[in-house]
């Protein structure tokens, strides 16, 4: 059974304050509440197990690996309730209007992802689903300088803050990645030539 009114929940923050493992909360409740659940990833990040999602804690809920936004009607099955899309700043300005076609057809979205790149910056479509959502939740991670609450995210190359030229996307983890404050955040910025 559809839901009343459709409604989507963005679940959003730094690498490493729980985006995930707060929408698997959701839909394990949705689950118990007997509510069809679908979750899709991108089909790229393969940190962990290719058809789940999986928290840096290692929580995990099973999920379909997709290519882009525009798979997901496709691949919607019957008396789905809740749609639950991880890492959602990976798919691009075409996650909006699927988005938006989902909550419009009575379906509950669930979106997590990262609101900000490692430069400081708005994160692909990320800025445009939070202004449309029906609830938005910001986590914090803690800072890995100084123990603050941390809004950022921190790519290192080579134990160094990476430079702000460096491509947006590169896939990791605690290996190049690390949760910090506003004043720990680093982003050496290229000279202009």
């Amino acid at each position: 059974m559809k839901h009343y009114n459709g409604r989507m929940e963005v679940i959003t923050g730094p690498m490493f304050c729980g985006k995930t493992d707060e929408m698997i909360r959701r839909l394990r409740r949705a689950t118990i509440a007997k509510q069809r659940v679908m979750v899709f990833k991108p089909a790229f990040d393969v940190r962990y197990k290719k058809e789940k999602v999986t928290s840096h804690a290692g929580n995990e809920y099973d999920a379909l690996p997709i290519d882009e936004a525009a798979q997901i009607p496709e691949h919607l099955e019957k008396d789905v309730t809740v749609v639950a899309i991880d890492e959602a700043q990976f798919f691009g300005e075409d996650i909006i209007p699927v988005c938006q076609d989902l909550v419009d057809e009575g379906l509950r979205v669930i979106v997590a992802g990262l609101d900000m790149d490692f430069r400081g910056e708005p994160f692909g479509p990320m800025p445009i689903l939070l202004a449309q959502a029906e609830e938005v939740d910001k986590l914090y991670a803690i800072c890995m300088t100084c123990g603050e609450a941390a809004t950022r995210t921190q790519r290192l190359v080579n134990g160094e803050p990476a430079d702000y030229n460096d491509p947006v996307v590169i896939v990791g983890a605690a290996e190049i990645y690390e949760a910090r404050c506003r004043k720990h955040h680093q982003v050496p910025r290229k000279k202009d030539q």
